[in-house]
C-alpha cells in the first residue's frame, strides 16, 4: 500500500530535509542526541544514588517520590510540548526544555544545603520539588527530539536515524548505574545531578548555533484550556495509580477514588474542548488516521510491558540470583545490548525495505517469546540462561522504539509531526505507569502469601525447635503483607545470616551475663531466679537447675558454677546458631521460590499485554515509506536563510 501525499499545509513551511546539507544535519543530530541522552541518563543515574541521598537528607519515607514527581511532571507535559513545538518550532522548545532541565539539575545537586534553610520543609522535600522542575524541562527533550528526525530527514532516511534514538536509551541504562555508583561512592551524590551541566551546555551550543528554527508554519494559536485539562487529567490519574499500588492507601481508598474521578471528568471536558478548538493540543482528527490510532494504542501496551520487564527483572536478579541492589541496573546489560541491536538494525532494515509493519510484528513476536522464556524462571535457573532470555526480550523490544515513531510520522501531515510524535510518547508513558501499578498489585497480592505457603511446606520433617522458628517467621511475613512487597520493590533486603548470628550471640551473652552476676553475688535466691528465667535457652535452664543454689556461697563453688555456665553457654550458642542457620536457609529458599514464581506470573501477564500490542498492530496499514521528495505536497523547498530571516 502506497502512502498518498498529504494535502498542502501551511504556506510558510520549509522542507528542511531538502534545504539542509548533511554536515548541518549531523551537527543538529549530535545536539539532539546529547539532549535526549541527558533526559535518559538522569532516569538511571539517580536510582543508584537514591539510598545515599535518602540517608543524607533523612527522607527515607519520601524515597519513591523523588522518582514519582519526575514522572508526573514529564508525562503531563509531553503532549503540550509537542503541540508548542509545532507552533513555535522545535528549536525554541528544545532550548527552553534544556535550560529548565539544567536549572533543575543544579538545584537538585544543592538540595539540603545550608543556604536553603528549611525551604519546603527540608532537604528531601527540596529535592522532590527540584526533581519536578527537572521533569518539567525533561519532557521537552523526550517529546521534541523524536520529531526533529522527521523534520531534517526525508521519510526514506528516517529509519536509520530513529534507531540511534532508541540506542541512546539503551546506552544510558548501561552508563547511568555505573557512573551514578562511581560518583556517589568516590565524589558525592550531588554530582549525579551536576554531571548534567557540562553535557547540557554542549547540547545547548550545538542546538543554539547549528539548528534552524524548524518551524511548521502553523499560526500561533494556543489551546490554553486544553493544556490545563491535560494536566488535570494526567496528574490525578498518575497519582491515583501511584497511591493505589501503595499499601498505605489501596485501590478503594477515598483519596484514590477521588483522584480517578477528577481525572475522568477532566478527560471528558478535554475531549469536548478539543473537538471544538481551532488548534487543539491533541487534534482528535488524528484518531481517524488508522496508523496513528492503532499505533498509539500499541505503544500504550508496549509501554506497560516494557517497564514491567525492566522493573521486575531487576527484582528477580536481586532477590533470587543474589545480585546487589546497586548492580541490578547493570545486570540488565544483556537486555540493553539486545535492545540497542534490535533498534538500530530494524531502523536500517526499514529504510532499505521501505516498509516497517512486518518488522514491528516480528519484534512483537520476539518480545512475546522473550516474555514466555522469562515466565519459566525458577529459583534454580542458571544466570547464563537468564542472560539468554534477556537478550531475546531486548531484540524484541528494540524494534518497537524507533519503528512506531517512524510509522506515525510518515502517516501524518508534516505540520502534525510534533503533536503526533509526542502523543505516542504520552500513551507509552501512561502505559508504563499503569502497567507498573498493575504488576505491582500482582506482586503485593501474591508475594507474601507465596512466601508463607513455601515456609509452611518447609516445616515438614523439621525438628520442633526449627518448626517453631519457621512458624514465627511465617506469621511475621503474613502480617507484613503488602509492606514486604513494597520494600522488595524498592530493593530492600533482609538481614544476612552474619547479622542474625551476631544478634544470637549477643542475646545469649546477655543472658549469660545476668546469670554470671547472680552467681558472683553469692545470693542463692538471685541465682535461683536467674536460672529459672524463661529467657534462657531450655538446655541451659535445665542444666543450671541441677546446680544446688547453696553452692555459690563459696568462692570455690562460684568458680565451679561459672565453669559449668561457660560450658552451657558454648553448647547453647552452637545449638542456637545451628537451628538459626537451618531456619535461615529454609526461609531464604522459600523466599527465592516465592519471588521466582511471582515474577514468572507477572511475565505470563506480560505475554498477554504484548499480544494486545500485536493485535493493535495488525489493523495498521502497511504504508510504504516515501522516497526522497515524495509525500511533500505541503512542503516547498527554499533557502532557510531567506525563509527564517
Amino acid at each position: 500500500m502506497t502512502q498518498a501525499a498529504p494535502p498542502l499545509g501551511p504556506k510558510d513551511r520549509i522542507n528542511y530535509a531538502e534545504t539542509l546539507d548533511f554536515p548541518t544535519k549531523r551537527l543538529i543530530l549530535i545536539g539532539t542526541l546529547l539532549g535526549l541522552f541527558l533526559a535518559a541518563l538522569d532516569q538511571t543515574i539517580v536510582a543508584t544514588a537514591m539510598p545515599r541521598i535518602a540517608r543524607d537528607l533523612n527522607g527515607l519515607n519520601l524515597y519513591s517520590w523523588v522518582t514519582t514527581i519526575y514522572l508526573l511532571a514529564s508525562t503531563a507535559m509531553v503532549p503540550i510540548y509537542g503541540k508548542l513545538s509545532d507552533i513555535y518550532g522545535r528549536k525554541r522548545i528544545l532550548l527552553f526544555g534544556i535550560v529548565v532541565f539544567l536549572i533543575g539539575s543544579a538545584l537538585c545537586g544543592m538540595a539540603g544545603e545550608a543556604w536553603f534553610g528549611n525551604l519546603f520543609g527540608g532537604g528531601m522535600m527540596q529535592l522532590i520539588v527540584f526533581r519536578g522542575l527537572q521533569g518539567f524541562g525533561g519532557a521537552a527533550l523526550t517529546s521534541v527530539a523524536f520529531s526533529i528526525i522527521a523534520d531534517i530527514f526525508a521519510p526514506a532516511e528516517r529509519g536509520r536515524y530513529q534507531g540511534l534514538f532508541g540506542a541512546v536509551f539503551g546506552l544510558s541504562s548501561v552508563i547511568g548505574p555505573l557512573l551514578g555508583g562511581f560518583l556517589t561512592d568516590n565524589v558525592s551524590w550531588r554530582w549525579v545531578f551536576y554531571v548534567n551541566l557540562p553535557i547540557g551546555l554542549i547540547a545547548l551550543y550545538f542546538i543554539a548555533t547549528k539548528m534552524p528554527r524548524l518551524a511548521s508554519g502553523l499560526k500561533p494559536k494556543i489551546d490554553y484550556v486544553g493544556a490545563v485539562l491535560v494536566l488535570i487529567f494526567s496528574v490525578p490519574l498518575l497519582l491515583g495509580l501511584t497511591f493505589g499500588a501503595d499499601s498505605n492507601y489501596g485501590w478503594t481508598s477515598p483519596t484514590v477514588l477521588s483522584l480517578f474521578a477528577v481525572s475522568v471528568v477532566a478527560l471528558i471536558a478535554f475531549l469536548f474542548v478539543e473537538s471544538r478548538h481551532e488548534s487543539p493540543i491533541l487534534p482528535l482528527t488524528l484518531f481517524k488516521n488508522p496508523t496513528f490510532a492503532w499505533g498509539v494504542l500499541a505503544r500504550f501496551f508496549i509501554g506497560a510491558a516494557f517497564l514491567g520487564a525492566i522493573l521486575f527483572l531487576s527484582l528477580y536478579l536481586v532477590n533470587v540470583q543474589g545480585v546487589s541492589a546497586t548492580k541490578a541496573g547493570t545486570a540488565t546489560i544483556p537486555l540493553t545490548m539486545g535492545l540497542i541491536f534490535g533498534a538500530v538494525v530494524s531502523g536500517q532494515l526499514a529504510s532499505r525495505l521501505g516498509y516497517y509493519k512486518n518488522l514491528i510484528i516480528i519484534g512483537l513476536i520476539l518480545m512475546m517469546g522473550g516474555f514466555f522464556l522469562l515466565s519459566t524462571l525458577t529459583a534454580d535457573t542458571p544466570y547464563g540462561t537468564v542472560i539468554l532470555y534477556m537478550i531475546v526480550l531486548g531484540l524484541g523490544i528494540g524494534p518497537a522504539l524507533p519503528l512506531f515513531n517512524l510509522a506515525i510520522q510518515n502517516a501524518v501531515h508534516p505540520w502534525e509531526i510534533g503533536v503526533a510524535t509526542s502523543s505516542g510518547q504520552f500513551f507509552q508513558q501512561m502505559g508504563s505507569t499503569i502497567g507498573t501499578a498493575v504488576f505491582g498489585a500482582v506482586l503485593s497480592a501474591s508475594l507474601a502469601p507465596s512466601i508463607a505457603s513455601n515456609i509452611k511446606a518447609a516445616e515438614i520433617g523439621q525438628p520442633a525447635a526449627i518448626v517453631t522458628q519457621l512458624e514465627s517467621t511465617r506469621q511475621k511475613i503474613a502480617n507484613a503483607s503488602g509492606a514486604s512487597a513494597n520494600a522488595s520493590r524498592a530493593g530492600a533486603s533482609g538481614p544476612t545470616f552474619e547479622q542474625l548470628s551476631g544478634q544470637i550471640k549477643a542475646g545469649i551473652a546477655k543472658q549469660f551475663a545476668s546469670v554470671e552476676a547472680a552467681v558472683k553475688s553469692g545470693d542463692p535466691a538471685k541465682f535461683s531466679a536467674a536460672v529459672s528465667s524463661p529467657a534462657l535457652p531450655a538446655q541451659m535452664r535445665a542444666g543450671l537447675s541441677r546446680v544446688p543454689a547453696q553452692a555459690i556461697r563459696s568462692a570455690q563453688g562460684q568458680q565451679q558454677v561459672l565453669t559449668t555456665l561457660n560450658s552451657f553457654q558454648t553448647s547453647a550458642t552452637t545449638a542456637a546458631l545451628s537451628a538459626a542457620r537451618t531456619t535461615f536457609d529454609l526461609t531464604a529458599r522459600a523466599t527465592k521460590v516465592a519471588f521466582a514464581s511471582t515474577v514468572s506470573r507477572i511475565y505470563l501477564i506480560s505475554i498477554f499485554v504484548a499480544l494486545l500490542a500485536l493485535l493493535a498492530v495488525l489493523p495498521m496499514p502497511n504504508l510504504r515509506m516515501p522516497k526522497k521528495g515524495e509525500g511533500g505536497g505541503g512542503e516547498r523547498p527554499g533557502t532557510i536563510a531567506a525563509m527564517e530571516a
